[in-house]
């Protein structure tokens, strides 16, 4: 199958998209407590309450979705699960954030808007990458 017009721009996209969510994990994961605390001290709370694994979750989140991307310029059709990997750990990571912690009473409905823009990010790669699947253009 021929290779759409959109995909190199889209692929491309995608992991410049999944490089900054790699580079926002290792900000935040370099982050100290005093650090945090100088800019909010809410959320230092809220981040020291974060048990370990959540980071895990995170790095898995971020690193399946940058391979994701990487996987879908080479056109390989392990794009698909991985993508799939990336999205159910976006889901477990804000599930976290917002049902384990008191995030919300803390940063308000605005502590929403950029999880909810990478959970449409996430689902959006997903369904590209199923979509090139049958097409034809990933193998």
């Amino acid at each position: 199958m021929q290779t759409p017009r959109s995909f190199w721009p889209v692929g491309l996209a995608a992991l410049a998209w999944n490089l900054l969510g790699d580079m926002s994990f290792a900000a935040q994961y370099a982050m100290d407590m005093d650090e945090l605390a100088r800019t909010s001290p809410d959320m230092a709370r809220v981040y020291g309450q974060m048990p370990g694994w959540v980071w895990t979750v995170f790095a898995v989140a971020v690193g399946a979705g940058t391979l994701g991307a990487v996987l879908l310029l080479l056109k390989k059709a392990l794009a698909v699960p991985v993508y799939a990997l990336s999205l159910a750990a976006i889901i477990l990571l804000f599930a976290q954030n917002f049902l384990a912690t008191d995030m919300l009473a803390v940063e308000g409905w605005d502590a929403v808007l950029v999880p909810a823009l990478i959970f449409v990010a996430g689902v959006a790669q997903l369904l590209y990458a199923r979509a090139m699947k049958a097409r034809g253009v990933l193998a």
